[in-house]
């Protein structure tokens, strides 16, 4: 079966018609920057479709591109099923009216999304989150070595601004050694100029979670990789820097208290967040010192164990599945 998605995707069984690494374009900026490009893979990936002529389509998170698809897809009568929804609790909620319109079946990860969406009358279903299936919720830890883990995102726009700020931090932590999280698109030579000068830190690739596992501690970029390290079971401190210009925007449009799914999920601050002009060296020391206290350490794990719960059980992919093929 054709689709636009990324290995895993190609790993299962689908025909990769085009890599999700082609398609991504992060920030306001970057998107106007790159608008020739996307339309072109909008009009691309609408003959593809016209071409398979689906029973259906199934659109997986990326809003910015799948709603557009989603609104052609509707008009050319074929069913829409949109798994792992837009975050429209977060900003842009008149987006609810193209989801109500566009989209036949909405199935949800996130616990808080069906309350939200019945407000604009909207049928979401919550199957679960997906991570509950690949992550073992026991951390193991290395009592030879202490490490901290470094995860300053996949995108090269992302790494370049957030990367260098988690290094400066190293030299005041000169009992453990840090590893950076590599991305397995970036070549190891982006990363070289970065990791000069840093002796107690190393490079890492396709090794994420076994960083994770055996890390005292985690730097990491928000996103879904601060979920990924809470059900690890590591303490973390988020960090976020991006485009001047598209941060000005997005604070204007934002209606979420936290950056990260974790907090958002909880309802309270329970990991610390610094966000672009308050992501700095000192800061950045402050807080990561704050969460290697055995003290701080203990209310993380247990806020992490509340996470968990309220994820609910796993086989959120399988269950995911079934309400498709039900659908269809």
């Amino acid at each position: 079966m054709p689709g636009w998605g990324g290995d895993l995707m190609q790993a299962a069984g689908g025909e990769l018609v085009k890599h999700y690494r082609d398609l991504a374009f992060m920030g306001f900026w970057e998107v106007f920057k790159n608008l020739k490009t996307i339309l072109g893979n909008l009009r691309f990936c609408k003959n593809d479709i016209l071409a398979f002529k689906p029973d259906a389509l199934v659109l997986i998170d990326y809003p910015g591109f799948n709603l557009r698809i989603a609104k052609w897809a509707k008009k050319q009568g074929i069913r829409v099923i949109y798994y792992i929804s837009p975050q429209l609790w977060a900003w842009h909620s008149s987006r609810a009216k193209s989801i109500k319109s566009d989209v036949d079946k909405l199935l949800v990860i996130l616990p808080f999304e069906p309350a939200f969406y019945k407000k604009f009358d909207i049928q979401a279903e919550f199957v679960g989150h997906p991570l509950l299936d690949v992550i073992e919720p026991a951390k193991k830890q290395n009592a030879s070595e202490k490490l901290i883990a470094l995860l300053p995102g996949s995108r090269i726009q992302e790494v370049e601004r957030i990367l260098p700020v988690m290094l400066s931090v190293t030299p005041f932590f000169p009992e453990f050694r840090f590893v950076v999280a590599g991305a397995k698109s970036l070549p190891d030579s982006f990363y070289a100029p970065f990791l000069g000068g840093h002796p107690n830190v190393t490079l890492q690739k396709d090794n994420t979670y076994s960083i994770l596992r055996l890390a005292t501690a985690a730097l990491v970029k928000s996103g879904t990789s601060t979920l990924e390290t809470a059900l690890i079971g590591t303490p973390q401190v988020v960090c976020y820097a991006g485009n001047a210009l598209s941060y000005a925007i997005a604070k204007r449009v934002v209606s979420v208290p936290y950056i990260s799914l974790v907090n958002l999920i909880l309802e309270r601050p329970l990991i610390k967040e610094l966000i672009q002009a308050d992501l700095h060296t000192q800061n950045l020391r402050e807080a990561l010192n704050e969460i290697l206290q055995p003290e701080n350490v203990s209310a993380i794990q247990s806020g992490y164990e509340e996470l968990r719960e309220k994820l609910g059980a796993g086989g959120a992919s399988a269950r995911a599945a079934r309400r498709i093929l039900e659908d269809i």
